[in-house]
């Protein structure tokens, strides 16, 4: 089995811990735990969290106004050199400040945008803020594997779990008083951001509409609240409580809105466009909060739910029923824990000062006091040992060069028959073509034969290989499309009729085509394509007009 590991969010209002490993492309979940807090400090929710597991190898989340993401684009420079300009970078910050900071970076993808420089993401968060939360988890008998900003975790949750496509989407994870957000063209992270401004607006703003406690406004948040662009009220407290909802629902969406704007400015990519939003976190439960920004933005908006491909068969049933109860504020933990057991997660580890000390002595000076000792040992028994070894390598090495000579032989083969496969293919292809192409033109004359009425007659039949939309035929998959012109005798009656009856025929007698034909004669004329190669439904084009 994979290294366990636990993935933390904690925030004012709830913590969430998720246990397992990644393997097989997915996370396999075996151990979650969600605490309440009381919403007025993270150390109220540590303090209140109980966990029935120990929280081992902890990657946990850190957001809000300690932490600071911030973009730079720098020339293509060696590492070491690199990370000289990021310490000049977090020692301008550090020293404005007056803290202490950890910082760590990593670079975005290549941004086809940005031509001959990097562009680096560089996290900073207050070693008093990581020291509080460190504190948190040892007093749980956790033990601490890294920080990481919330919204990377994101990232990695919408990168091993979400629907990838072309197209650019932001994320957002809504929490009780912060929003992460995160933006990403196809599987490339654009832009990371934390915000000031979560679902406690919407309490604010009805415990004032109804001078009740902001626990009590949550709970009216909950039964009241609908944003649905044109809902209709039930009665008048739904109303008075969606209408005093209005305002904090403006202010998340002129922070997405302003988020975009903001990554274009700090990227410089004036032409970046969001074309759909994903929502999560507590916050986006808010009934109607979906349409509403999807109406603000005008791009579709729906929840982010990356547990449907989380492997949760290691979970009880009680876990298993908190976490589907819980699943829009555990997506962060989520991401966070496959960070933590995923090498190859795009990831930024963020230490405090105290902890980064304690572990470069125990990887470095100890490490190499011990390297020291074993490289003594290990050269005298080694010297022992490679005479002997001498004459076994020398007819090993006379084996390998025989066995190389066979590759060799055998890949050039090999790349031979492959070559002469491509141009077997590319002939296949054209045969199964001229194949088609004649069983259309044949089934076509037998079906025209057979629904044609008396007082019609064909004028032209052309077969030719081409792209046409309407008979559901892609420029990327041509295919042989019929062309039948014809004409009815001039004088004929009820030739509307007579027409529309042949092509119900035909229709009939060719299931499985595509018919594109116009809704009637057109004085004595008619023309009709069709094609029995459509990736569409078969319907005849034209019968609906």
């Amino acid at each position: 089995m994979a290294r366990q590991v636990t993935g933390v969010d904690v925030g004012t209002r709830t913590a969430s811990f998720l246990k397992g490993f990644y393997k097989g492309n997915t996370f396999h979940a075996t151990g979650f735990h969600v605490s309440e807090g009381s919403g007025d400090s993270c150390e109220s929710t540590w303090d209140a969290t109980e966990l029935e597991f120990k929280p081992l190898a902890a990657r946990v989340g850190i957001t809000g106004r300690e932490m600071n993401l911030r973009y730079t684009r720098v020339p293509r420079v060696p590492d070491w050199q690199l990370r000289r300009l990021m310490r000049f970078e977090v020692e301008e910050v550090g020293g404005s400040s007056g803290a202490a900071v950890a910082s760590d970076f990593n670079l975005l993808p290549d941004l086809p945008e940005v031509e001959g420089e990097d562009v680096v993401l560089l996290a900073m968060a207050r070693e008093d803020l990581l020291e509080t939360h460190a504190e948190g988890l040892e007093d749980l008998g956790g033990v601490l594997d890294s920080f990481a900003p919330a919204s990377l975790g994101l990232y990695n949750a919408w990168l091993r779990y979400g629907v990838i496509e072309e197209d650019s989407v932001l994320i957002a994870n809504i929490g009780h008083e912060n929003v992460d957000v995160v933006i990403c063209r196809g599987p490339d992270l654009v832009f990371a951001r934390n915000l000031t401004g979560g679902s406690k607006l919407f309490d604010e703003s009805l415990a004032a509409q109804f001078g009740v406690s902001p626990r009590k406004a949550e709970d009216l948040k909950k039964r009241l609240v609908n944003l649905t662009p044109g809902a209709r009220q039930p009665d008048s407290n739904h109303e008075k409580a969606s209408l005093a909802a209005m305002a904090p629902a403006g202010q998340l969406l002129s922070l997405l809105q302003s988020t975009v704007l903001f990554s274009k400015g700090q990227l410089k990519i004036p032409n970046l466009k969001v074309d759909r939003v994903l929502l999560c976190g507590g916050g986006a439960a808010l009934e109607g909060l979906c349409p509403y920004i999807s109406q603000g933005m005008g791009v579709k908006v729906e929840l982010f739910d990356p547990f449907r491909v989380v492997d949760t068969s290691g979970l009880s049933s009680e876990e298993s029923d908190l976490l589907e109860e819980y699943q829009l504020e555990s997506v962060v933990a989520l991401g966070l824990a496959t960070m933590a057991s995923d090498p190859e997660a795009y990831s930024i580890e963020l230490l405090p000062e105290s902890v980064r000390k304690r572990r470069d002595f125990m990887g470095g000076t100890l490490f190499l006091i011990a390297a020291v000792a074993l490289a003594v040992a290990y050269l005298g028994w080694s010297a022992v040992d490679l005479s002997g070894k001498k004459g076994t390598l020398e007819t090993t090495a006379a084996s390998l060069s025989s066995k190389l000579q066979r590759a060799t032989r055998t890949e050039r083969q090999t790349s031979e028959l492959y070559t002469k496969s491509e141009e077997l293919n590319t002939y296949a292809e054209d045969l199964k073509r001229v194949l088609g192409s004649g069983e259309q033109i044949a089934r076509g004359l037998d079906a025209l034969h057979a629904s044609l009425p008396a007082e019609f007659w064909l004028t032209s039949l052309e077969s030719r290989e081409g792209e046409d939309a309407e008979l559901g035929v892609t420029r990327d998959n041509q295919q042989p499309i019929l062309r039948v012109e014809g004409r009815a005798r001039e004088g004929t009656s009820s030739m509307a009729v007579l027409y529309e009856q042949f092509l119900a025929n035909l229709k009939s007698r060719l299931p499985a085509a595509k018919i594109k034909a116009a809704p009637s004669v057109r004085g004595t004329q008619f023309a009709l394509d069709l094609t029995l190669f459509s990736d569409s439904p078969s319907t005849t084009e034209g019968e609906d007009s």
